[in-house]
C-alpha cells in the first residue's frame, strides 16, 4: 500500500470538479494530476461524473454506499491529495463540499481525514474576488481536516477561456500555477513514502 515507506511512487488523489462533463475545474485538476504523474506519481481522479453519482453525506449511523467507500478508501491509502472547486457564491461547491463531508467516515481512524498529508487546492471562478474568497474558503476546509495547505494555491480566472481543446493551459501563468502545486504536493508525498 502506498504511504507506507520504501521507496514506492506517491500516490495522489484529485477531488473536484462540476458535474458537467469536461468543466473548467476539472480540466484544471486534471492538469495538476499530469504533472504529479510527470513527477513519478501514481493518481486518482475523483472527477465530476463521480462527484454526481456520491449521495449526500449523511452522519447518522448507517451502512456506506460503495462510491462513498471507494472516496474513503482512496483518501485513506493517499500520500498527497489535490482538491479542485469551482467558485460558487463566493465559496467551494456543494459537490466538492459533500465529498469533503463524506470523509468524516474517517473521523476515527487513527489518521482521520487528511491528517499527515500534503493537499493542493486549485480553484477556478468567474472572476478574481470569488477565486481569492474560494481558494480562502478551501484552504480553511484543509486545516480543519488536518491536512497541510500547500505553501501555494491556484486560482484561475476563467473570465476569458483557460484552456483549448486539448485541455492546456493557454496562459503560461496558469500552467506555472497548477504546476507548482502538483510540485509542493509531489515534494511533501515524497517525504512521506520515503523516496
Amino acid at each position: 500500500m502506498s504511504g507506507q515507506g520504501g521507496g514506492q511512487r506517491p500516490m495522489i488523489v484529485g477531488i473536484g470538479g462540476t458535474i458537467r462533463a469536461g468543466s473548467t475545474t476539472e480540466t484544471a485538476l486534471i492538469c495538476a494530476l499530469k504533472r504529479a504523474e510527470a513527477l513519478g506519481a501514481e493518481t486518482r481522479l475523483f472527477g465530476g461524473e463521480f462527484l454526481a453519482r456520491l449521495p449526500i453525506f449523511d452522519p447518522r449511523p448507517g451502512e456506506p454506499t460503495p462510491e462513498q467507500m471507494e472516496l474513503v478508501a482512496a483518501v485513506r491509502a493517499a500520500d498527497g491529495i489535490i482538491i479542485g472547486s469551482p467558485g460558487y457564491h463566493g465559496s467551494i461547491s456543494g459537490v466538492v463540499k459533500n465529498a469533503l463531508d463524506t470523509l468524516e467516515i474517517t473521523a476515527k481512524d487513527e489518521a482521520p481525514y487528511f491528517h499527515g498529508r500534503p493537499v493542493g487546492a486549485v480553484v477556478t471562478a468567474y472572476g478574481w474576488q470569488a477565486t481569492g474568497s474560494t481558494l480562502n474558503a478551501l484552504r480553511g476546509i484543509i486545516h480543519a481536516m488536518r491536512g497541510w495547505p500547500t505553501p501555494f494555491g491556484a486560482a484561475l480566472n476563467s473570465t476569458a477561456g483557460l484552456f483549448d481543446e486539448g485541455g492546456s493551459c493557454r496562459d503560461s501563468k496558469d500552467a506555472w500555477a497548477l504546476s507548482t502545486v502538483a510540485e509542493q504536493v509531489m515534494e511533501f508525498a515524497r517525504m512521506r513514502v520515503g523516496t
